[in-house]
């Protein structure tokens, strides 16, 4: 059965405000809306139902007396609204305030509040406007009060380099105290996630880590969180015979849980060295980590060197790797080209071993 066939009521009970309505009968507040009735408080439902009962045959008295059980049900748990709030902030979404004119609301963010911009704002109450407001400058609270019944103006309040927007309304159950919290930061919000690092964004890292010596003189702000080493004391190398790896350079970004390498490949064979450019691969202990973007070409001319900037973001599950500067990576590449065959050298005496020749030792 709809429930709305046994009590149409219920279905509506949220399009009235019970404590804005009078009952027709008594005058109380907190009255029920009833099609067949109009708007009666409990008193008055039951005297009234003690009086429509009478000639009723068993089936409507029976869907009659359903329906002011679940009214009264409805009145005794209707909450009073919160005078007390708790909002995290976000900067995509405005959050509306009830004002009274006969109380105070103060909005408290989590630290020092930048700039407020508002229309129809007065400050000390010598002008004219729809809300006054009190604030003092470096404090991390504000407070307003409605001056008119219906107003409604909007907030803009600059806090943390972003602003938040809130719709003031005029209303006769406001909130006392809006306490706000602060967002989480991207480290927060991503805790055992990798974050979704767009591939325009990974190859700004990529120009932001070749530009860091500049970035860090001219504009440190940019790069101040972000984690730099290098490897002159102690150079990591990955020796592969004919060629060679080493890590000149190393960057984190913490917030991209992404790690930024800059590599110089040496050849040292007098062929070309041919590799997949997509292949590079970060090893940490017994770890494998894929490039999430390169800018490698894929060659290497004999008996050259080349430069190259790799990335590796997260972990190939989809996790945040957390990874350190501090640990002894490894970086292997997917070779094309064969390598140069060993030449073998035998030593004149009996039962010399054999030199092997550079690139023919493993």
């Amino acid at each position: 059965m709809e429930i709305e066939s046994v009590c149409p009521v219920l279905a509506r009970r949220h399009s009235q405000r019970f404590a804005e309505l009078l009952c027709d009968f008594c005058e109380t507040s907190a009255p029920i809306q009833f099609p067949a009735l109009g708007l009666r408080c409990i008193l008055c439902i039951t005297y009234t139902y003690e009086a429509t009962v009478v000639g009723m045959d068993g089936h409507m008295k029976m869907k009659f007396e359903c329906c002011l059980i679940l009214l009264a049900v409805s009145v005794a748990l209707a909450e009073p609204p919160k005078v007390i709030q708790q909002v995290m902030l976000d900067d995509r979404t405005a959050v509306t305030v009830p004002v009274a004119t006969n109380r105070v609301t103060t909005i408290c963010f989590p630290s020092a509040i930048t700039a407020i911009d508002g229309a129809g704002i007065t400050v000390y109450g010598k002008t004219p406007g729809l809300f006054q407001l009190a604030h003092t400058k470096g404090s991390a609270f504000l407070s307003v009060r409605a001056l008119s019944p219906k107003a409604s103006a909007n907030l803009n309040i600059r806090w943390n380099n972003h602003i938040y927007v809130f719709e003031l309304a005029e209303s006769g159950q406001p909130v006392l105290a809006l306490n706000l919290s602060a967002p989480p930061t991207p480290e927060e919000e991503g805790v055992g996630h990798a974050p979704a690092v767009s591939p325009l964004k990974l190859l700004a890292l990529l120009d932001k880590a070749r530009a860091f010596p500049l970035l860090k003189a001219q504009q440190p702000e940019t790069v101040a969180n972000v984690d730099f080493t290098t490897y002159d004391g102690k150079p990591l190398v990955s020796d592969f015979n004919d060629y060679q790896i080493q890590i000149e350079q190393a960057f984190r970004f913490n917030s991209e849980d992404t790690l930024v390498f800059r590599v110089a490949i040496t050849n040292e064979s007098a062929a070309p060295l041919i590799y997949q450019p997509a292949s590079f691969m970060l090893r940490v202990g017994n770890q494998l980590y894929p490039q999430s973007i390169s800018d490698a070409d894929g060659t290497v001319p004999p008996n050259g060197r080349s430069i190259v900037y790799f990335a590796v973001t997260g972990t190939p599950d989809g996790g945040r790797n957390e990874l350190s500067l501090k640990n002894a990576f490894t970086i292997l590449i997917t070779r094309l080209s064969p390598p140069p065959p060993s030449a073998l050298s035998v030593t004149n005496t009996p039962g010399g071993h054999p030199i092997l020749s550079p690139g023919g030792h493993q």
